[in-house]
């Protein structure tokens, strides 16, 4: 009797009840449902549920743009009537994703689709709520955190096109089968995970979707606060339209930043852990005023290497040639490129001497200190490890919403874009670590990272502050990001682009060789290093070479780089290296030799 009341009250109009719903309203189990569904009783219907779109509602209304945002929009379609590719360069905080809104809108409202990429799944949880917000059950959402069937779906939706939708996600939804795409927005267009490294295919979504755009006959938008040096380089060749936004929304200032040196500190003796006495002051100032502090370290674990005090010995990854990093929580030392684990040793397994101790420190670390510092504040961590989950960033991002946490600690993951309204101090533990990277791209990646961890901060009407930590504090870079200064630094790193013929001016294809023994690898890029010597002129091609880490899941890795110029025909040089490829595995001794080949490799 209980359960058909409960099916009375549920059931409104003649709206369907779901088996679910109805056994946790009745308190019953599934075998009462269906004793009363063989006694007719009542009636159970099968129908298919759509997981990725909702009911169908009218929108809310648009916000109204202030002068420069409108600007800027006009600016844009100015652009796009041109036929261009355009980058939106607008600081962080200037109101972007709104402008975004307006394009969004009028393509909906001609009956077309839209693709909007981001390059990261954590960034999609606010961005989804925001679009929802405006366009209801127009929003698709296409990300790795999806299962095959809710991709399944969502690919259907796509390629029917019954409706317009745009289409938000990661990289790989630039391979959806558009029938009606007509705008193509990549924010963040300057960030790394736009690549795909491994596996195949090696693409570059930014680079796909202007290609994309060029085939559907459709407008590309690229946004950043710092653009990549490559589509900058664009504006200034005027390949692409320039359109900047250059003070954010309502007039808020940009964050202050102060650079602090704990070489002076450790001097001084102020220094609590990895803590400046600096930023423990302005961290208790915050948290008097009600606010929220972030906190950045790009490095997740506890410590990079764990070492004998007494031998040195740092315990070794058995299948790559790194040290393990040590994970406090489980007590574990990890690999970050395997995935290998093994427990703490509780001696040195060389001199078998109980003296270990940590080097360096990771996020694990940061946050156990923060709990020492502040023991009645709540910390909240948001790197690979803690992110794995489903839905465990949204459960993150709301517990900053609704001030449950005080203090975020975290990777590379919090500077992309996020929105956090209480937020008025940002503190980066180590700026160094970033600095020296051995890559080309290392001080444009730094600049690109502290400017936008740095706009996480006072994005409401207080000034946020912004404090790093630094080694060598007069550096260059951190000199340029304590004064936003987009242009000299753009100017710095294009000089030595020049210099050195890196991109934009040249154009880099990297092949890596990875087999099981080390002299067959090194064999092999030799072997096709003095085939490709027969390239046209001017191609330089350096190595073989192994790089940092050279041995990856027991295979050893040989990289060999192709350096062409602006002159060279790309489709040339690659016909040659497919030519030599073929040949390469033909040959007896290489059978075993993996090969991969990647264009635009950064």
């Amino acid at each position: 009797r209980d359960t058909v009341m409960s099916l009375f009250m549920l059931q409104t109009g003649n709206k369907l009840v779901t088996s679910k719903l109805l056994q946790d309203r009745a308190g019953v189990s599934r075998a009462t449902i269906k004793a009363l569904i063989d006694k007719n009783i009542f009636i159970e219907e099968e129908q298919a549920i759509d997981r990725v779109l909702d009911e169908k509602e009218q929108g809310s209304e648009l916000f109204e743009l202030q002068p420069a945002q409108q600007e800027a929009l006009n600016e844009i379609r100015e652009q796009f009537a041109a036929g261009k590719t355009t980058l939106l360069h607008g600081v962080t905080s200037s109101g972007k994703t709104e402008i975004y809104v307006r394009l969004i809108q009028e393509q909906l409202e001609l009956g077309n689709q839209v693709l909007y990429l981001l390059p990261e799944i954590a960034l999609t949880t606010q961005l989804i709520s925001r679009l929802k917000h405006y366009f209801k059950h127009q929003v698709l959402v296409y990300h790795s955190r999806y299962n095959l069937n809710e991709r399944l779906e969502v690919w259907n939706h796509v390629i029917e096109n019954k409706e317009p939708y745009v289409i938000v996600g990661a990289r790989s939804a630039i391979l959806l089968p558009f029938q009606n795409v007509k705008l193509i927005i990549v924010d963040e267009e300057h960030e790394t995970s736009f690549k795909q490294f491994d596996p195949d295919p090696r693409y570059h979504a930014r680079d796909a979707a202007v290609v994309l755009g060029h085939m559907k006959i459709a407008d590309v938008l690229l946004g950043s606060a710092t653009p990549s040096l490559e589509s900058y380089y664009n504006t200034t060749l005027g390949k692409y339209g320039l359109v900047e936004l250059k003070e954010r929304y309502g007039k808020v200032l940009m964050p202050e930043i102060q650079i602090i040196d704990i070489k002076d500190k450790h001097k001084r003796k102020k220094m609590k852990g990895h803590f400046s006495d600096s930023l423990i002051e302005q961290m208790q100032e915050a948290f008097k005023n009600n606010n929220q502090v972030i906190l950045f370290q790009n490095r997740r674990g506890y410590a990079p290497i764990l070492e004998c005090n007494t031998c040195g010995n740092a315990p070794q990854c058995p299948n790559c040639d790194v040290s393990l990093t040590f994970h406090q929580y489980k007590k574990q030392l990890r690999c970050h490129y395997c995935g290998y684990h093994t427990i703490v040793p509780p001696e040195c397994p060389s001199c078998s001497s109980t003296s270990l101790d940590t080097k360096g420190f990771g996020t694990q670390q940061i946050e156990e200190e923060f709990k020492e510092l502040f023991p009645d504040l709540k910390i909240a961590r948001m790197d690979l490890d803690t992110t794995r989950g489903k839905n465990s960033i949204e459960k993150i991002i709301e517990q900053i919403d609704t001030g449950e946490v005080h203090c975020l600690v975290g990777t590379q993951m919090l500077t992309k874009g996020l929105d956090f309204r209480n937020v008025s101090l940002v503190g980066v533990l180590s700026a160094d670590t970033m600095l020296n990277f051995p890559d080309f791209r290392a001080h444009e990646r730094c600049f690109h990272l502290l400017t936008q961890v740095s706009g996480r901060a006072g994005r409401t009407a207080e000034r946020g502050k912004v404090l790093i930590q630094s080694y060598n504090p007069e550096h260059q870079i951190l000199q340029q990001v304590s004064t936003y200064d987009y242009g000299a630094m753009f100017k710095d790193q294009l000089e030595d682009r020049y210099q050195f013929k890196y991109p934009p001016y040249q154009r880099l294809i990297r092949l890596t060789f990875k087999n099981r023994d080390y002299n067959t690898t090194l064999q092999a890029g030799q072997w096709f290093v003095n085939a490709l010597n027969q390239i046209e002129h001017g191609v330089e091609v350096l190595g073989p070479e192994f790089p940092a880490v050279a041995r990856v899941r027991n295979l050893y890795q040989v990289h060999v780089i192709v350096k062409m110029g602006k002159q060279h025909h790309p489709n040339t040089i690659k016909d040659y290296i497919r030519k030599v490829k073929r040949s390469f595995e033909s040959i007896k001794g290489f059978n075993s030799v993996r090969c991969n080949v990647d264009v635009d490799c950064y």
